[in-house]
């Protein structure tokens, strides 16, 4: 699924040891052998820091290489030391000084030092083709003028995949966001995308056989998707988040930069969740910025844009074609009974009551339901899916009969203690159509 780049990158520098752990502070200098993508792994993390914690959340940290401003890392993973991949963009052959510093204005108050190592900084050359042409041409991505210095809807991740075309070939990157402050109510964002972090495409370039550019395009305000007409530095297009749900625009006012390494992601038969499944921190950033922001309660009716506690959810990604119909899904959980379970199943709807929270789209998907108060991952014991009737389209009559046609449940899960994905209970291929308003499918978990 991803490329050897995000294993191992090909290193070609000398002088690259790493030095001694710094607190709030740290000097690299490295050579370059060649001309080419430099990329570093900043090794971090900061006392007190908890991203859930409101005044302790984060340290920003400062980077520049060769004097210049770079971009800023936002220590979001806590105290422990954990790693955060950035792109320095392109170096030439020889020598050069990494600089890291605390950013004071853009850190937490209640937060404290910073400890920080760059145990390795790595170059990407032409030679490694389809690699570096995607290191290129990585967006840089810069902040969102209303959440610098509020530790909300950060960039967490960033990936691309590869899509033929009948001239040649497009890179696609897109952005896994800690959060979104607009667009779709959390509720609904947790049953019909299984998150509540946001994934946006940003950036798409479409090149011949020679790695000549085509075409460009970005995912605009209003879900947009003009050509791309703005800045670049070097082949690194600049983007600008610039709406509450996180599209971007080629002009802002921001200085304030994020410059993440892409990694490869062939989602034929994943949902793009499957990201999130990769770094699975990323659950643990958006369940504690939930409850940072007031969305966790103990048990929120659905369409009041809170959710309860994320590791009462189950996760379900599944894949199928839903052509007009709509599908939803039933969890069977056994009853506890004197803390014992019985034999009698309790069924919780993944649309809890309501059309809109149906999936209404082909391919893989990702629902996240909450279950009963208490339940455990050895409770769940199958899973149904259920097809029905999608409401007309506005103005439309109605839509002719349909059926969902379920082919893979790839996973279901449960958060842990940590609110990270826990055990995988099951996996599923085949192919089993569910008309409308028919008997559901159901799939056992043995």
């Amino acid at each position: 699924m991803k490329s050897a780049l995000t294993v191992a990158l090909i290193t070609a520098l000398t002088g690259a040891s790493a030095p001694a752990i710094a607190a709030d502070h740290i000097v690299r200098d490295f050579s370059a052998a060649a001309d080419g993508e430099a990329v570093a792994v900043v090794r971090a993390g900061c006392e007190r820091c908890d991203w859930g914690a409101e005044g302790r959340e984060s340290v920003a940290l400062t980077v520049s290489l060769d004097g210049k401003y770079s971009q800023h890392i936002q220590l979001v993973r806590g105290e422990a030391p954990a790693e955060y991949r950035i792109m320095l963009g392109p170096v030439a052959k020889g020598g050069h000084r990494l600089a890291i510093d605390r950013d004071p204005a853009l850190s937490a108050a209640g937060a404290g030092p910073a400890a920080i190592e760059v145990p390795d900084v790595a170059l990407v050359s032409a030679s490694q083709g389809a690699d570096f042409t995607a290191l290129s041409m990585a967006p840089i991505v810069y902040a969102r003028p209303n959440t610098v210095g509020k530790f909300t809807d950060l960039p967490l991740v960033m990936w691309y995949e590869v899509v033929s075309t009948p001239r040649g070939r497009q890179f696609r990157y897109s952005v896994i966001f800690s959060n979104e402050d607009g667009g779709t109510q959390t509720d609904r964002l947790m049953a019909t995308w299984g998150r509540t972090t946001d994934i946006e495409f940003i950036y798409g370039v479409e090149l011949d056989a020679a790695g000549k550019i085509l075409a460009e395009e970005f995912q605009g305000p209003g879900h947009e998707v003009p050509a791309f007409t703005g800045q670049h530095e070097a082949r690194h297009p600049l983007v600008w988040v610039s709406t509450d749900n996180n599209m971007v625009s080629e002009s802002g006012p921001t200085r304030i930069r994020y410059r993440l390494v892409p990694k490869l992601f062939d989602l034929t038969n994943d949902s793009r969740e499957a990201v999130m499944d990769a770094s699975p921190w990323t659950y643990a950033i958006a369940a504690v910025e939930m409850r940072r922001e007031g969305k966790v309660a103990a048990d929120p009716p659905p369409g009041l844009n809170k959710i309860a506690d994320p590791r009462r959810f189950v996760f379900v990604e599944a894949c199928g074609a839903v052509a007009n119909a709509a599908v939803a899904l039933g969890i069977g959980t056994v009853r506890r009974v004197g803390g014992q379970p019985d034999q009698s199943l309790t069924w919780t709807s993944s649309d809890r009551g309501r059309a809109e929270y149906r999936i209404v789209r082909d391919g893989c998907f990702t629902i996240a339901t909450p279950l009963p108060e208490g339940t455990q991952p050895a409770d769940i014991r199958a899973i149904r899916v259920y097809a029905y009737d999608r409401p007309p389209a506005r103005g439309g009559g109605p839509a002719a009969p349909g059926f969902v046609n379920l082919t893979r449940i790839n996973k279901v899960f449960m958060l842990d203690q940590h609110d990270e994905p826990g055990k995988m209970l099951l996996h599923w291929e085949g192919s089993a159509p569910v008309p409308v308003g028919g008997a559901p499918f159901e799939v056992p978990i043995r």
